[in-house]
């Protein structure tokens, strides 16, 4: 057997692509369900959170300070370990599927708080001067001036951290989520031979790059310049 044929029978056996892709299919399915829950919990709680700090009122502003430094600090590694075996010590007990979806919102609502808080405090304080003008309240000029100049220059950060975060779905494989790289994994060991994993390979390749190419168009869309 020549060198080309041993790396097609060790990456691409027709065989097992054959035997295992419906399983492959099946954890592409779980990883879009993750994502997207992710993404939609985790991007609202976190501007709710930087709106909240936004009134600055100390406990409250100490209160996610802390939890967003905790969050961004920590691995999502360890913080999906500890919520999945340490929770049920204390008679809280999730699914897999539940521990990874928000452990992973947790994470990107942090960033997503101080993401946001950086385009809240970079609004000039004329901005909020002529809003008050207008007789808008502090509220007001907040929600309807502020936030969505301050969002739109948080988009391409924003942008670049979701996707990061959203590609960590693959942690869940430690967990027992069924995801790509739990599906893959599992048939690899299996089989004794790395075509699964690379048949999970090509398929984080077919969610992500689309979202990657879309992330860059929307950060040249929305560049600070065009602020």
């Amino acid at each position: 057997m020549g060198g080309w044929e041993r790396f097609v029978d060790t990456f691409f056996k027709p065989a097992l692509i054959e035997r295992y892709w419906p399983a492959i299919l099946d954890g592409m399915w779980v990883t879009i369900q993750i994502a997207a829950a992710v993404v939609v919990t985790g991007l609202a709680l976190g501007l709710l959170l930087a709106v909240i700090r936004a009134y600055r009122i100390r406990p409250l502003t100490w209160a996610i300070i802390l939890c967003v430094d905790v969050l961004r600090a920590l691995p999502p590694l360890v913080l999906i370990l500890l919520a999945y075996f340490g929770l049920p010590n204390i008679g809280i007990l999730l699914s897999a599927f539940t521990v990874l979806w928000l452990v992973l919102s947790a994470v990107l609502a942090a960033f997503t708080e101080e993401i946001v808080w950086a385009g809240i405090t970079s609004i000039r304080k004329g901005q909020w001067d002529a809003a008050r003008s207008t007789g808008f309240g502090f509220t007001g000029a907040l929600i309807f001036v502020v936030l969505p100049q301050a969002i739109r220059l948080a988009i391409p950060p924003l942008t670049n951290r979701t996707i990061a975060i959203t590609k960590n779905t693959a942690l869940g494989s430690v967990i027992g989520v069924a995801e790509i790289l739990n599906r893959a994994t599992t048939a690899q060991s299996v089989e004794g031979n790395a075509t699964p994993l690379a048949m999970a390979a090509i398929a984080y390749c077919l969610l992500f790059v689309p979202v990657v190419i879309a992330g860059r168009w929307i950060e040249t869309r929305f560049g600070w310049r065009r602020a």
